[in-house]
């Protein structure tokens, strides 16, 4: 059986969320055990429901508590709060015995094998991860000026991101993280994004959107850049990741996009454990 480990990094708003892209993971993953690493500024409330929940999918749960504010000069908000940060730093807390690790938003649905990803070859990159530049070309070239990343591939989003610890834990530095944000902390429009992207970019493997990183308010789009191959049908049965971008979310009770009933789907049977 492949062990998978995976990294999330949460505050007492998303232990629901979590709850739903877990199951939604274990769910299509059969041959696989997962270990689950939880970033946390603090302890979670829901700390011994979440644990339980693990226990019953066969999770093994590992909680890792920020504690310090280590970001407390970063910018933040409502949507984009202190706990998106720590992906970049992720590497200074997680146990050393460990070579990879899959970090995954928690507006994600897991729809299909992650094996592959996972066991991917990353060579010398730092990470692995997806664009959308496919579909917003010109915000991708708009944020390449902006961050001045010249060298980068493309804008890479963050919610679905492979980490090659080993190099991580080389090049990675603290310092050069903080002094970038504080340069340009008035600047940054998806914080910890465009950190990754400048910071990192030309360390980045390309990997397609379609499969590893679904941005589901685009679905028409994607249809039409493939020809008509990229269909509902193509998706259910090649996506991997599901990811909500952007302010509607598929929790919420006026959410109308097209992947609603499939999340609610998942967001059920979750509850039920």
């Amino acid at each position: 059986m492949k062990k998978i480990s995976l990294l999330f990094s949460i505050d007492d708003r998303f232990t629901s969320q979590l709850k739903t892209t877990l199951y939604s993971i274990v769910e299509n993953n059969p041959d696989c055990s997962f270990d689950v690493y939880v970033l946390q500024k603090n302890k979670l409330e829901d700390t011994e429901k979440l644990k339980k929940f693990c226990s019953q999918l066969q999770i093994i749960y590992h909680p890792i508590i920020i504690g310090e504010e280590i970001f407390k000069e970063a910018p933040v908000s409502e949507r984009y709060p202190e706990t998106i940060y720590y992906r970049l730093l992720a590497h200074e807390y997680l146990p050393e015995s460990l070579d990879k690790i899959l970090y995954v938003d928690a507006d994600i649905l897991c729809i299909n094998q992650v094996e592959h990803l996972f066991s991917m070859d990353m060579n010398d990159y730092l990470y692995a991860a997806s664009s959308h530049f496919q579909l917003i070309k010109v915000n991708t070239a708009i944020n390449k000026v902006r961050l001045k990343s010249y060298d980068s591939e493309a804008y890479f989003n963050s919610g679905v991101l492979l980490m090659n610890l080993t190099k991580i834990r080389k090049e990675v530095k603290r310092d050069d993280i903080f002094q970038f944000i504080s340069e340009n902390r008035f600047t940054l429009i998806l914080p910890d994004q465009d950190v990754l992207n400048a910071l990192y970019g030309s360390r980045i493997l390309l990997i397609p959107d379609q499969i590893y990183n679904y941005d589901t308010r685009y679905h028409p789009i994607y249809e039409v850049i493939s020809k008509g191959k990229w269909d509902l049908d193509w998706t259910l049965d090649h996506t991997v990741f599901l990811h909500f971008c952007g302010k509607d979310k598929p929790w919420q009770d006026n959410y109308r996009g097209r992947f609603a009933a499939l999340y609610k789907h998942y967001q059920r049977r979750s509850a039920r454990i």
